[in-house]
């Protein structure tokens, strides 16, 4: 529990960082650095089963990036980009996570099917 704490304080740190940024800069912020810190802090605390171990700000903030990421990545290429790797994440815990966001972002579900049926490329 104390090595997810650290890895999550690590993260909390990082995460918070900002300011614009170069490419190289960018590059050499991949993984292998604080995105395995977090993954690493994260499986360690639910291995422990203490997942208060990652605070929920630092959680927050990471999160907001990756969904910001994806929805970039997606929008950019016009097709989906598989969230996850096929068995990364159950049913329960994908339908919680997304039932949250939606929340969060104050959508209903007549929103979530319009986009769900959304073809891919129109905005």
């Amino acid at each position: 529990m104390v090595k997810a704490r650290k890895a999550a304080k690590r993260m909390s740190v990082a995460a918070g960082r900002g300011g614009t940024r170069s490419r190289r800069q960018i590059a050499s912020s991949q993984p292998g650095n604080q995105g395995t810190d977090f993954c690493a802090a994260a499986r360690a605390a639910l291995k422990c089963g203490e997942p208060d171990a990652i605070s929920d700000a630092a959680l927050q903030r990471i999160l907001s990036a990756a969904v910001k990421l994806y929805a970039a990545k997606v929008e950019r290429r016009g097709h989906n980009l598989a969230p996850f790797p096929h068995g990364a994440v159950t049913a329960t815990e994908t339908v919680v996570t997304a039932c949250g966001m939606i929340r969060a972002a104050d959508l209903n579900m007549f929103d979530v099917a319009i986009w769900f049926h959304r073809p891919p490329g129109i905005e």
